[in-house]
């Protein structure tokens, strides 16, 4: 059983470790759950070739974002304004929510 990753969600703005983005930042669209990847905003942009027909009236290039794995991304806290890693504590009514190791605030808010 594949383990969940509960530190990155949709809409969250991150920041890309390793690989040929390395250093951009973006807004995660989709989490691809079973491949533990997630498509970012405007980065790991590939060229695909489409024939014409069904949804496509025209054929051609066409950029679009892939999948970058989990592992490869850092959340950037919006109060600091840096990346940073992830806890989790758990509130007085029993809820859990992320929390900015480095400042300490409140991610799910």
């Amino acid at each position: 059983m594949r383990k969940k990753h509960p530190y990155i969600k949709k809409s969250d703005k991150v920041v890309v470790l390793a690989g040929k983005e390395k250093g951009k930042i973006g807004t995660v669209l989709r989490i691809e759950k079973d491949m533990d990847c997630a498509v970012v905003e405007k980065v790991n942009m590939v060229k695909r070739h489409t024939r014409a027909g069904g949804k496509n009236a025209q054929g051609g290039i066409v950029e679009k974002e892939a999948p970058i794995h989990i592992s490869n991304l850092m959340l950037v806290c919006s109060k600091c304004a840096e990346p940073s890693r992830l806890g989790i504590r758990i509130l007085d009514d029993g809820s859990k929510v992320r929390v900015c190791k480095k400042c300490g605030e409140l991610l799910d808010v």
